[in-house]
């Protein structure tokens, strides 16, 4: 007699056909899960994006990279280290770990707005040094700025005008993201999700 877990007037909970022993049907469930896993959105995509490549210009220092910093689910700490010393801040010459994820971002940015330009960059990393001589200049510099952190960049898109470039990275919901029209550039960072 096979014996159903129910409430009173609610659809059966555990309604497993009567030929089939538990252990069969977690056997079932064993070879479908799975297949669910490979068929995942996520799964797919992350097998699917074979590498994570970056075109990048310096606007003060005149220099290029051109790097792929991920491929085959890792990332590559050769191509991280010439990120950190491209992006270091170029008024002292001082290198610090650029979040990985801030590379995802522009990675990210470039294939919503499908361009194959390069990213001309403003700011990569600032030393407190710097940071504090910026903001004594303008008001605008914030005092704990994720530059300090390798954590933020301003960047342009060689082709892509800034105003969607905005309008790309506010859809990746990846950080904070700041519009300066007037001076040309985008700020993008790792922090909470914001915009000014």
């Amino acid at each position: 007699m096979r014996k159903i877990l129910k409430k009173v007037g609610q659809p059966p909970i555990h309604d497993v056909p009567p030929e089939w022993s538990r252990r069969r049907f977690l056997g079932s469930l064993a070879l479908t899960l799975p297949s669910a896993v490979l068929l995942s959105p996520a799964v797919a995509q992350a097998k699917a994006e074979a590498a994570r490549s970056l075109r990048l210009y310096h606007a003060h220092t005149g220099e290029e990279l051109a790097i792929t910093y991920y491929e085959q689910g890792e990332y590559h700490p050769d191509a991280l280290a010439e990120a950190n010393r491209f992006l270091r801040d170029f008024r002292t010459g001082e290198e610090y770990p650029i979040d990985r994820g801030l590379l995802d971002i522009l990675h990210g940015i470039r294939q919503a707005t499908g361009s194959n330009g390069r990213f001309e960059v403003v700011s990569g990393y600032r030393s407190p040094k710097t940071n504090a001589a910026l903001r004594a200049k303008n008001s605008g510099v914030a005092k704990r700025s994720l530059h300090m952190q390798g954590r933020a960049i301003d960047v342009r898109l060689n082709g892509v005008d800034t105003a969607r470039l905005r309008k790309a990275a506010l859809a990746l919901r990846g950080g904070g993201v700041g519009y300066y029209p007037k001076s040309g550039f985008v700020h993008l960072d790792t922090g909470r999700v914001r915009q000014w």
